[in-house]
């Protein structure tokens, strides 16, 4: 390898060239072949990470491609995170896994990089580090499972998941009907294939610019999946020609695009905070308002679920996220340039869809909804805000009033959620306290509070629940989410006690506690700081250093300063 620009350093320069092509030798190269486009292919592949252990095949179409127009790949290991056997939870270590990328794009002798993601935490992950690396890349995602099936209904991973557990503990279906299910959740490789969290962001990347036109929805067990992502390959090497880098993608008015389609597709909740520290990496501020001005402007208009009916197989069918654009087309900023060289508006000429799929993607003229997925609210008990999926919400519940039922940790909610005794009604507000960035720590999906066991028996389906933690872009129901300041930092959450009275209105965008605040003064004076900081390691740096939700909870130090107030 013989670019200068990036070499091991031995106090000799000539020499840390020659030690360099020895070695480079091995790879079976002539040492010209260095002087073409060096890129980068960032391989999360694990077998841990049930949704990357596909990526071979990938990434070999990766290569190809990257041969095919001159460039010499080169294939490199980062941390792989997958939601179902990472502990505590995945989003403690997004930020780590934002660092690796970053650090090895760095570090090593690349012009361009391919970003091959996927599981939920690895794609905002991968953007983040790429976005403070700056070089020319383009994201490529796995794709999403095939429809599971049973009896006749289809099955989605993972709302279908919480769904019939739910039904299990109601009572209503057995243990051997449970195992037949199970066995037809996930039934190919790939990525959950509802409008979770995983789709979301791939769908988000795509309105990005930063991922191939049609790329977010193709399953992972299409033809199709090897097909752009040999483009993919051949696309990175003309970007390195080009020099266009992330942070001329990925701009302010490239966000509000995001936005606009996260709120289309009725999107995680979790698209928030990871857009949020994308953002921030460049400088970028997307305050909370911002996310619900553009969503109360946003047609809600891609059929999906859990707020929907339909699953990302049949999104792909549809057209997929250009489809989706081409309908919110007069709301995007079209004159933005993505990795095709070319601009949003440029990419969706000739777009349209069939009416065949209408039941899909409505018209934006005529949408499922008239307002967007996701909605913001704040007030005494979430100063900096909060957010919930009014869509895949019970109605009747986005304005309620009810008694808190107060956990004061995801432990102590799993000690007492089934216990019969349990001083709990159906109009009763169940809030869960400690389990936030810094108080869980890493902010775990148990937003989705269990029902408990006695009202589930009585047929109660859905109640309001508060916390500061996350849910599962495939979960369900009434349901405020990552409430700012958390509880282990002194936010009013913190304060809350059983039988308090609290008030969600969500189309006025409140959330109150109804205690005075004579009385809330007397408990802050009395509220001790968890003692629950890590004695070491990396958990350690996570909670001195996280901010909190509406800052996308990254670290502090890993921002970009800049004019937006960062």
């Amino acid at each position: 390898m013989e670019k200068k620009d990036k070499l091991t350093s031995y106090g000799d320069a000539g020499f840390s060239q020659f030690i360099r092509r020895a070695f480079a030798r091995h790879l079976g190269h002539d040492v010209s072949d260095y002087e073409k486009p060096l890129i980068g292919i960032v391989n999360t592949e694990s077998d841990i990470n049930r949704c990357h252990s596909h990526f071979g095949p990938i990434i070999e179409a990766i290569k190809r491609g990257v041969l095919m127009q001159g460039g010499i790949p080169l294939v490199f290991p980062t941390i792989s995170l997958g939601e179902i056997f990472t502990s505590p939870t995945t989003m403690l270590y997004r930020n780590l896994a934002a660092m690796d990328t970053e650090e090895m794009i760095k570090a090593q002798p690349l012009e361009g990089v391919v970003l091959i993601g996927g599981c939920d935490k690895m794609t905002p992950a991968q953007l983040m580090g790429a976005a403070s690396s700056d070089i020319p890349t383009i994201m490529i995602t796995g794709g999403p499972m095939a429809n599971g099936e049973y009896k006749g209904r289809t099955l989605g991973a993972c709302s279908d998941c919480r769904y019939f557990w739910q039904e299990f503990r109601a009572g209503t279906i057995d243990e051997v009907e449970l195992d037949e299910i199970n066995a037809a959740l996930a039934p190919t490789a790939g990525h959950c294939m509802v409008m979770g969290s995983a789709s979301t962001m791939a769908a988000c990347a795509e309105a990005l610019g930063i991922m191939l036109p049609g790329g977010a929805a193709i399953p992972a067990t299409e033809n199709k999946r090897l097909h752009i992502a040999q483009k993919t390959g051949q696309q990175i090497v003309k970007l390195v020609e080009s020099g266009l880098t992330p942070s001329k993608i990925m701009t302010r008015n490239a966000f509000e695009n995001a936005i606009r389609v996260l709120m289309a597709i009725g999107g995680s909740t979790n698209a928030v905070i990871h857009l949020t520290a994308i953002a921030g990496r460049l400088g970028i501020e997307l305050s909370l308002e911002l996310f619900d001005e553009l969503g109360k402007t946003t047609p809600f208009i891609a059929n999906l679920r859990p707020a929907g009916k339909y699953q990302m197989e049949d999104l792909y069918r549809a057209g997929g996220i250009p489809a989706v654009m081409k309908e919110l087309e007069e709301l995007l900023h079209l004159e933005e340039i993505t990795v095709t060289e070319k601009t949003i508006g440029e990419n969706l000429q000739g777009i349209k869809v069939e009416d065949v799929y209408r039941d899909i993607i409505y018209p934006a003229a005529q949408p499922l909804y008239k307002g967007g997925g996701l909605a913001v609210v704040k007030g005494n008990l979430a100063e900096n805000g909060a957010v919930i999926k009014p869509k895949a919400a019970s109605q009747h519940l986005l304005k309620h009033r009810g008694r808190a039922v107060v956990f004061t940790s995801i432990a102590d909610l799993e000690t007492r959620i089934a216990d019969p005794d349990l001083d709990v009604h159906e109009e009763d507000i169940l809030v869960l306290q400690n389990a936030g960035p810094v108080g869980a720590p890493g902010m775990p999906e148990a937003g989705m509070i269990p029902i408990p066991d006695k009202l589930l028996k009585k047929g109660v389906r859905d109640m309001v629940r508060i916390s500061d933690c996350r849910m599962s872009g495939t979960a369900f129901g009434t349901i405020v989410l990552h409430i700012s300041p958390e509880a282990a930092i002194g936010g009013t959450l913190a304060l809350v006690q059983n039988g308090d009275m609290i008030e969600l209105d969500v189309e006025a965008g409140r959330l109150e506690l109804l205690v005075s605040e004579e009385e809330l003064e007397k408990r802050r004076v009395d509220w001790k700081v968890p003692n629950n900081l890590a004695e070491r390691g990396y958990t350690r740096l996570f909670q001195e250093h996280v901010m909190q939700a509406d800052k996308g909870c990254d670290f502090d130090f890993l921002t970009k300063r800049g004019s937006s107030g960062l």
